[in-house]
């Protein structure tokens, strides 16, 4: 089973093209995030601390330390991460590229299409030891072949096969998910509309329009997408909060501040507790990862 690890875990974020997402997040602060999106399938492990998950239909989910949850993609939810009696939340997280899910769509296993998320109790030792496997090929490029990094990120679907958990295959997304993969990675651009219309091969007026008959707008999801990757970042680097606000396109740091807490409800500087004083690092920021923050 999952080791207690310290509060002062060292925070990491990693993406590898073709085959997912990894991070180990850690908050000094109990906070709630709304309406986080999830774009991506995704396994959970919370180390230190609860979380909950509140789907916009009603039903709830939520897990202690030492436990794990998977996440369907395409989902939308409350996150409330609370923090343990040493006063850290920390978790570590997985995520599948779509590929690896339709490759892999037909592991062994009985069960069944996964919708929302579902709670897994503790893991086995052999499970938990396949998806530091996974995390481990997603944060190693060089080391880890393609194929031995796909093999792997497949065995923690095999793990939760056997549990009765399969993801779905990614069906055509919706225009705003589609928008929202074209941001990702991309977020410190000067963004307009008419460019991300001309890169969806859209006029701008269609553009607009298909985004409205799906209830949103592109600065909407804009703004969305970089508050959220923003508070991945401030959850899983040390980067301090003007590198985070110019990473995520704001040059003033107040500007990128009063935005986030118009989002979230709190300062980034909430996520951290005391730890606010922290070292500029020299690498970029990674890519944004699929699912924005359902951490």
């Amino acid at each position: 089973m999952m080791d207690e690890a310290t509060d002062q875990a060292r925070r990491s974020l990693a993406q590898r093209s073709g085959i997912g997402a990894s991070a180990l997040v850690v908050q000094h602060g109990s906070l709630r995030f709304s309406r986080i999106v999830n774009d991506m399938p995704a396994l959970i492990l919370v180390r230190h601390g609860t979380k909950t998950l509140r789907g916009m239909g009603g039903d709830a989910w939520t897990v202690g330390a030492g436990d794990a949850i998977a996440i369907a993609a395409g989902q939308t939810f409350d996150v409330d991460n609370r923090l343990s009696a040493t006063g850290a939340y920390e978790a570590q997280w997985l995520v599948w590229d779509p590929a690896i899910i339709a490759r892999y769509s037909q592991v062994p296993g009985g069960g069944r299409t996964l919708e929302g998320a579902a709670p897994l109790g503790r893991v086995e030792t052999h499970f938990e030891a396949a998806f530091a496997r996974a995390r481990a090929a997603v944060e190693d490029a060089a080391g880890v072949p393609v194929p031995v990094a796909e093999h792997r990120m497949a065995e923690v679907l095999v793990w939760l096969a056997l549990r009765g958990i399969h993801f779905a295959p990614q069906q055509t997304p919706a225009l705003a998910a589609r928008v929202r993969g074209m941001l990702q990675g991309a977020l410190g651009e000067p963004w307009t509309i008419a460019g991300a219309a001309s890169r969806m091969a859209m006029s701008e007026a269609t553009f607009r329009r298909r985004l409205a008959e799906e209830g949103c707008s592109f600065g909407a999801l804009l703004a969305d997408a970089r508050m959220s990757f923003a508070m991945v970042l401030l959850q899983s680097t040390d980067y301090p909060v003007n590198r985070i606000a110019l990473d995520v396109g704001y040059e003033s740091a107040s500007r990128f501040a009063i935005r986030f807490r118009t989002r979230f409800g709190f300062a980034p500087t909430a996520i951290r507790g005391h730890q606010r004083n922290l070292v500029t690092l020299a690498a970029p920021a990674p890519a944004a990862p699929g699912p924005a923050a359902s951490r």
